[in-house]
């Protein structure tokens, strides 16, 4: 390898990895704030994507009557609740919540399929399109169970991607789509190596995104409300912070995240319904770099897991994968090296 191909390939795995930081804060968020390892996060980049494809290309996106399914599903889940508990006076915001407001986006899709919309406000509906997918899909298969322990809630979170990646393959069939490119032109680097636009745009976004999400814990009152809530849940309840609007702006971030992440990744890879999995997966390993709670290792993490993704890819592109996914053996061994045992000093004093 020369150093020609070492600097082609550390560009590559730093494209990688701004939407793996992506990813992994969108995964870190949910469970730090609800407890849940929320595995279809990679289904929504993937309808994204193949939203924006859709307008694209003229069609109307079948993401709009799998948002109107989940909407509908969630409506009926919160209408039976207030019903058991004659709480009849908060049907009509319920309505406006999960059944209106997911609607809207929906609309402006319908508008705007078939037409020369301009490209920025294709990329905005596109993503706003696939944004109610995370809380509706929360509202309905997680909010009843959680209370539960984290397994459980990790069983049903894999049970939701199989659902998903099911309902991806009915509304969107078993065709792939790639976008047409955000940014053109490139940046020639001192050598003569060109960098796409499209590059930078990516790692812009990451670098951006990550700074707006310092500001949102850091600054304002939604955001240390998620993080008095990420610390103890019992104590944010106490001082007035409800777990469930917390839980509820979580996954509504996560699902921003995701469409941005989504529309990022559509123009350098052919996106299938299930496509997302891949890169939920990996942003996963990022995340547990990070031990699922810190933000700025879960970055580190996720710069380290595409650079090795892109080199991986060179040695052995068959096992890229596989390489990526094994480091999980090496962080796993030292912080289970590094954690305290609760079990194990229980033993002492028992001695």
């Amino acid at each position: 390898m020369t150093w020609d191909v070492a600097l082609i390939l550390a560009i590559d795995g730093l494209a990688n990895g701004a939407v793996y930081l992506l990813a992994g804060l969108g995964l870190v968020l949910i469970f730090s704030v609800t407890r849940v390892v929320f595995v279809p996060f990679g289904d929504v980049v993937a309808f994204a994507a193949l939203s924006l494809a859709a307008f694209e290309t003229g069609r109307t996106p079948a993401t709009i009557g799998l948002v109107a399914t989940l909407a509908t599903l969630a409506v009926s889940v919160e209408v039976v609740s207030l019903v058991r508990q004659g709480e009849l006076a908060r049907l009509p915001r319920a309505l406006l919540g999960w059944g209106v407001l997911p609607a809207l986006p929906c609309l402006a899709a319908w508008a705007i399929s078939g037409t020369a919309a301009p490209a920025v406000l294709r990329i905005a509906v596109a993503i706003a399109l696939v944004v109610p997918i995370t809380p509706l899909v929360a509202r309905v298969a997680l909010q009843p169970i959680a209370d539960a322990s984290v397994l459980v809630l990790l069983i049903a979170s894999l049970a939701l991607h199989f659902l998903l990646s099911g309902l991806g393959l009915l509304f969107f069939g078993p065709e792939g789509s790639r976008t047409g490119p955000l940014a053109d032109g490139a940046l020639t680097l001192p050598g003569g190596f060109p960098l796409s636009a499209q590059v930078m745009l990516m790692i812009a976004a990451a670098l951006v995104l990550s700074a707006m999400f310092y500001l949102l814990f850091e600054r304002t009152v939604a955001g240390k409300a998620l993080r008095a809530t990420a610390v103890n849940r019992v104590g944010a309840r106490l001082v007035g912070i409800r777990p469930a609007r917390t839980a509820l702006l979580a996954y509504t971030l996560a699902g921003l995240l995701a469409g941005l992440i989504g529309v990022l990744v559509a123009p350098v890879t052919t996106m299938y319904y299930d496509s997302g999995f891949l890169i939920g997966l990996k942003a996963f390993v990022a995340a547990i770099i990070g031990g699922l709670v810190s933000y700025p290792l879960t970055a580190i993490g996720a710069l380290a897991v595409g650079a090795v993704e892109s080199f991986a890819s060179f040695w052995s592109g068959a096992f890229k994968d596989v390489i990526v996914f094994s480091l999980l053996i090496p962080v796993l061994m030292l912080r289970s090296f590094m954690a305290r045992h609760d079990e194990e000093d229980a033993e002492e004093i028992d001695q």
